[in-house]
Formats: C-alpha cells, sequence, structure tokens
C-alpha cells in the first residue's frame, strides 16, 4: 500500500515517512497541494491542514475515492468538519503515536476493501436475478412470513427487493447448510432473515426453527407445503428460469420454451425446434393459456 504525505514541516514529514516505512508501506513526500495533485499515485492520503496560503479542499474532492486522513493541530470547522463534509475520511490530532495512524490506515483499508466486495456481489446478484419478474406488490408484504413457491429464485429476488425497500439488511440462512442454527443464532435481531429450503427440515427440526425465530422478522421459501405457525403465502410463475440441476416436466419445459422464446421465433421454427406440428404448438398455448400478442 502506498501512502501519500503532504506536510510542509519536512522534519514531521519524513519521520512519518521513516516510521511507516518500517511497518512495511511505501510513501511518498510532498509540500504543496498543486504538487500532490500533479505527481501522486498513493492509496491514501495524510493531509495537513495547516498549510499556509493553500486551499487543500480541490485534493479532497480529486481523491476522495481513496483513503483521506487529516493531520491537524486543533479542531475546528476549517480543519475537521468542513473537509470530513467534502470527503475526507477521519482525521487524527498532531501529535500522534505511530500505532494510533496505522489503526486508522488499516482500518479504511479494510472498510474501502469490503465496500468494494459489497458492490460486487450486489451487481453480480442483480445480474443473476435479471430475467426474475416479480409481479406482487411487494410494498403490501409484511414480516414474518412463509412463502409456497414452484420457484425458488423468484422468492429469492422478491427477499432482496423488500429489504431494498425497507432499507434493511437481509440475512440469508439456506437450511440446507449444517450452520443454519448458529447462524441464526448470531444474526443481529435488527435484520430481516431471508431462510430457503424450509422443505428440507424434518418435522422435529423445523420446531426447532420456529423456536429460534421467535420475535424475528423473516421471510422463508419452501418449494412443499409444510405447516407453521407463521402467515404463509403462495406465489409461483409459469415462466421459470431453471436450473442445470432441476429436471422439468415436459409440460413446464414447453411452457419455459414458449414463454421466453416465441417473440424470437417464428411459430413455423418454434415448432420445429420443439418437435412438435403448428397445430400442436397452437393447441398448447390454448392448454397453457400463453397467448402471443401482435
Amino acid at each position: 500500500m502506498k501512502i501519500t504525505i503532504i506536510e510542509n514541516e519536512l522534519y514531521l514529514a519524513q519521520s512519518i515517512s521513516t516510521k511507516l516505512n518500517q511497518a512495511g508501506y511505501e510513501t511518498e513526500v510532498y509540500s504543496s497541494i498543486k504538487e500532490a495533485m500533479g505527481k501522486s499515485t498513493g492509496d491514501a492520503y495524510l493531509l495537513s491542514t495547516n498549510l499556509p496560503g493553500q486551499s487543500f479542499n480541490p485534493l479532497i474532492t480529486k481523491y476522495k475515492d481513496k483513503i483521506i486522513i487529516l493531520m491537524v493541530s486543533y479542531i475546528n470547522n476549517d480543519t475537521v468538519s468542513a473537509p470530513l463534509k467534502l470527503g475526507a475520511n477521519d482525521y487524527i490530532v498532531k501529535p500522534f503515536m505511530i500505532e494510533e495512524l496505522q489503526r486508522k490506515i488499516e482500518h479504511y483499508r479494510e472498510y474501502q476493501t469490503l465496500r468494494k466486495y459489497k458492490n460486487l456481489y450486489k451487481e453480480y446478484n442483480e445480474y443473476l436475478l435479471q430475467d426474475i419478474q416479480t409481479d406482487d406488490d411487494i410494498d403490501k408484504i409484511s414480516t414474518p412470513l412463509v412463502i409456497l413457491t414452484n420457484y425458488v429464485k423468484l422468492i429469492d429476488k422478491l427477499a432482496f427487493e423488500y429489504a431494498k425497500l425497507k432499507d434493511r439488511v437481509l440475512i440469508f440462512v439456506p437450511l440446507n447448510s449444517k450452520e443454519w442454527k448458529t447462524k441464526i443464532e448470531n444474526a443481529n435481531p435488527k435484520h430481516i432473515l431471508y431462510i430457503s429450503d424450509l422443505q428440507t427440515l424434518k418435522k422435529t427440526e423445523r420446531e426447532q426453527l420456529f423456536e429460534l425465530l421467535k420475535h424475528r422478522e423473516f421471510i422463508i421459501s419452501t418449494t412443499s407445503e409444510v405447516e407453521t405457525p407463521y402467515k404463509s403465502i403462495e406465489i409461483n410463475t409459469d415462466n421459470k428460469l431453471y436450473d442445470q440441476n432441476e429436471i422439468l416436466t415436459i409440460d413446464d419445459y414447453v411452457k419455459f420454451i414458449v414463454n421466453n422464446f416465441q417473440y424470437q421465433f417464428p411459430d413455423t421454427e418454434l415448432s420445429k425446434k420443439l418437435g412438435i406440428s403448428r397445430k400442436s404448438l397452437w393447441e398448447k398455448r390454448k392448454k397453457y393459456g400463453i397467448f402471443k400478442k401482435k
């Protein structure tokens, strides 16, 4: 990790640089904002707020996506409050122990890494669920809730959209995992639990689950009818995207193909790909209640 030090007191800058080098960091030192903005390549910035005749606001604006720690001699609006609002991460009061500075650097380094992973997983999850449509009114759903479905990914998306709408943290607990009890016990009671695969539990295990869930907010998905002490609803779809490990019935497969490809291919080609006649395709549309809009 490379740290840019911007400090006009040369002795102090060199002292900080040497100690950070000894701790395993790469450093570079600048005495002016202008020079740092033109040449610096740091991952983190240690910025002195005592730079006579120099405005450090442009540097904070330019590098606000990186770690910026202010080095201040005293605390007021100009040295701390305003720069923090502009995008700086934190401040440390001179004189300071180098260990205290390291703790701040590593804290924000870890924070930035976690934020990047969060954004990555969020984008990937949205990509995986982008073709799944939730027609139910999310704002009318209330927890706790058990949902019977023929397509678990539909409830996956519904749960994520519900948490986003309510601005709440969602904790995912798959019941086919050996650690599900521990995960529920350790979960923050302020967060919503999204629990999948209820159908995989035996009756005694379900009783244990419902005991753990007392006074908790949750959404549970199941693909089989299960007796529960909580409110249950059923949400199904004919427009399923299926996984490689899922075996569909012939009817489900035909419905899937017709629903997803009827506007990409003319009926002659679609029926040929399904290995049936155009008349048979028309009959199956009528049977399944699938009508092609012109």
